[in-house]
């Protein structure tokens, strides 16, 4: 259990203790769309740490919704614990408003979806919202990228699971490893990937990458979620220039550089601004499960409470418990 744990303790010149522990959030309010996985991964962390849980699940799950959402309620019973810890509210737009308007009801919402919901809950809220999902990822590769590490790391990120939010959307490739773009993205046309290259990295390929699976990039290229079998690549001088694509575009998600130079990847890793930066890894592992922390309730791209995949411990808070003997402030 996360709850209750010490996180600090601290006694004052004047004898008073202060104690900072770990609690439940109260009610967490938690919409989605179509996955319903996504109701017993909830229901499961929020039951564990302590919180209630509102479900509000889209339309197109709603009835293996209900019936997952029934057996939690049958359990739940029979345990003698209240089913109303965990509620299913309609699948229509106004149980959201109602939701996103429950000021005192809810205490926290998280959205986990497109970024159109993740924008519409972040914009219309009156409830505190922690945003989880959209990733737009990177990978830079490097002037002293190893190409058999980058080859294998850009094909899995681009298409070992094409929808969910740490799949590759952009390959940032160093000027003077242009050369090697063919090798990089040769497996990809074995999943049909469309690649969307700016003008270098267009005429490498060209005539070496499927020509109906090769098309130049434009401006919508670039900070594109794609969630498809689609890749756009960004040819770079430098690590800078890299660093500045990444800090225009990046969601805050993920982030990987392929190289074999310990000094710049510690410059990158020391730069990029984003929940999980990754040196020689394929962005695929940003995942609760992956981390350690088995079940997750989302990955948050935000700064402020949690960041990156959130488990057990990020759905607490804390309070101050302070002890004295009669101790009063002058």
């Amino acid at each position: 259990s996360p709850l209750g744990k010490l996180l600090s303790e601290t006694t004052r010149p004047n004898g008073m203790v202060i104690r900072k522990i770990t609690v439940p959030f109260g009610v967490i309010g938690v919409i989605y769309e179509a996955r319903p996985n996504v109701t017993f991964d909830v229901f499961s962390l929020c039951l564990k740490s302590g919180n209630a849980c509102v479900l509000k699940g889209g339309s197109d799950a709603d009835s293996t919704n209900r019936a997952l959402v029934a057996i939690i309620h049958n359990v739940l019973a029979k345990q003698g614990v209240n089913p109303a810890v965990c509620t299913l509210l309609p699948p229509d737009r106004e149980a959201t408003t109602e939701l996103l308007n429950a000021v005192g009801l809810v205490d926290l919402i998280i959205p986990r979806g497109s970024s159109s919901l993740i924008n519409f809950v972040r914009d219309h809220a009156r409830v505190p919202v922690i945003e989880t999902g959209a990733g737009i990822c990177h990978i830079y590769f490097d002037k002293d990228g190893d190409k058999e590490k980058g080859r294998e790391i850009v094909n899995n990120a681009k298409t070992r699971r094409v929808s969910v939010c740490n799949a590759l959307d952009c390959l940032i490739v160093h000027h003077d490893r242009l050369d090697d773009v063919t090798y990089l993205c040769g497996k990809l046309s074995d999943s049909n990937v469309v690649i969307y290259a700016d003008e270098p990295a267009f005429a490498v390929l060209s005539g070496h990458y499927p020509a109906a699976l090769l098309q130049p990039a434009i401006a919508d290229s670039f900070g594109t979620e794609f969630l498809d079998y689609k890749m756009a690549i960004r040819t770079v001088s430098s690590l800078d220039e890299a660093l500045q694509h990444i800090a225009r575009y990046s969601s805050k998600h993920s982030e990987s550089i392929v190289s074999e130079s310990t000094e710049t990847i510690r410059h990158f890793q020391q730069m990029v601004d984003a929940a999980c930066v990754y040196a020689n890894v394929s962005t695929a592992f940003t995942d609760g499960a992956q981390f350690g922390f088995g079940a997750e309730i989302g990955i948050s791209t935000q700064k402020l409470h949690a960041r990156g995949p959130m488990a057990l411990p990020e759905l607490t808070t804390y309070k101050y418990i302070i002890e004295g003997d009669g101790q009063i402030r002058k």
